[in-house]
């Protein structure tokens, strides 16, 4: 593997790191179609990060679409069986608009789904994976957790109309506690409600020190309080380590909760404005797609990694060598592969290409070569 390193990008070197740690964790691979029927993703397009796709018609008339996710697909082709989990993890690319370079692209994503009867241990499991899957790109990364329960517990006291709920859980996602106040304010809501949503929204930090404040902000709500249990169970689980200590608080971390449900949580990397990963609890969708056990998973956005490139390499070669058509063949096959064998890139031309950057400049003598340029 390490002899390869040189020539893989970013993003493809963390593939083999992140795949390797799924299996230690017995995840088994999943394969999939380059495409699904259109319906599939029209019928959930709110939980794609993108609604744009790629369809075409096939040969029998049916309207066919590149993949734009995998879960999906996982979610169509399982079945439930009592008491078993699937536990799968996936390298494949999918077809979507990149948030890097807003448009469509070709981008490797990997991830993992942990389906069926799953419970705080599968939690757990799946939110120390989603952080040691930040510390294998990077150690400067944090994931930040929320629970989705505890969001909707409290904006449920509040009793708001759906157009408001909605526009209160945009601003919990912004953590907007002014807007959150106004809003309530307009709509003639109780004020104390409203003030401890806002202190729920902007509450942030390392468990320890969070789930105290939690408890006292939620102490007459028991719905929510069972939430706050749930959270620090889970996140209690993952014990003392670097997993444990990259993980964070925080409520601005909301998902469609048409879709997810629970435990959510998103991973961030130095050098990157926004996620890389995201994930969370999926039941409601699992229940949409007419299926009974629960789910949860996440996808590392492998695209972004290409923004932690190191800086371009000064040179695209550290060899041409120049030869013409009279020129002794099996000499030059020989210096080529003497120069490769002793670890340098090489390339053999009968003229420079434009705007090739090289290292040194050999020309073919005979048996041997004589040096026209160097810039090392």
């Amino acid at each position: 593997m390490e002899k390869y390193n040189s020539v893989l990008k970013y993003e493809e070197k963390a593939v083999f790191g992140l795949r390797a740690l799924y299996r230690k964790y017995g995840y088994t691979q999943y394969k999939m179609s380059k495409f699904e029927e259109y319906e599939l993703y029209v019928r959930n397009k709110d939980f794609l990060v993108s609604d744009n796709v790629i369809t075409f018609t096939d040969t029998n008339g049916r309207l066919m679409a590149l993949k734009p996710d995998v879960t999906l697909s996982i979610i169509k082709n399982g079945s439930d069986t009592e008491g078993v989990v699937q536990k799968v993890y996936y390298n494949e690319n999918v077809y979507r608009v990149s948030k890097g370079s807003h448009q469509f692209k070709e981008i490797m994503q990997v991830g993992l789904e942990c389906v069926g009867a799953i419970d705080n241990y599968c939690i757990s499991e799946v939110l120390m994976l989603a952080a040691e899957s930040l510390l294998a790109v990077t150690d400067a990364c944090v994931l930040d957790v929320s629970h989705l329960g505890i969001v909707s517990a409290c904006i449920d006291r509040l009793n708001p109309d759906e157009e408001t709920r909605a526009a209160i859980l945009k601003c919990v996602g912004e953590k907007n506690t002014h807007g959150i106040l106004a809003l309530c304010r307009d709509a003639q809501l109780d004020e104390d409600m409203a003030q401890r949503l806002a202190a729920l929204t902007s509450t942030y930090g390392a468990p320890d020190a969070v789930l105290s404040r939690l408890r006292e902000l939620c102490a007459d709500d028991t719905a929510a309080l069972v939430c706050v249990e749930e959270l620090s169970s889970v996140i209690g689980a993952l014990g003392h380590g670097r997993a444990a200590d990259v993980v964070r608080i925080d409520f601005s971390v909301t998902s469609d909760m048409n879709y997810y449900n629970g435990i959510v949580f998103r991973g961030f990397v130095q050098g990157i404005p926004t996620g890389i990963l995201s994930g969370g609890q999926y039941d409601k969708l699992m229940a949409k797609m007419g299926r009974k056990s629960g789910a949860i998973g996440f996808a590392v956005y492998l695209d972004l990694l290409e923004r932690l490139e190191s800086d371009e390499p000064e040179f695209d070669v550290d060899t041409v060598i120049l030869y013409t058509k009279d020129d002794d063949m099996d000499a030059l096959r020989g210096t080529v592969r003497m120069l490769t064998d002793a670890g340098q890139t090489v390339t053999a031309q009968k003229a420079v290409p434009e705007k090739l950057r090289y290292k040194q400049l050999l020309r073919l003598c005979g048996k041997g070569v004589e040096i026209v340029e160097t810039h090392a």
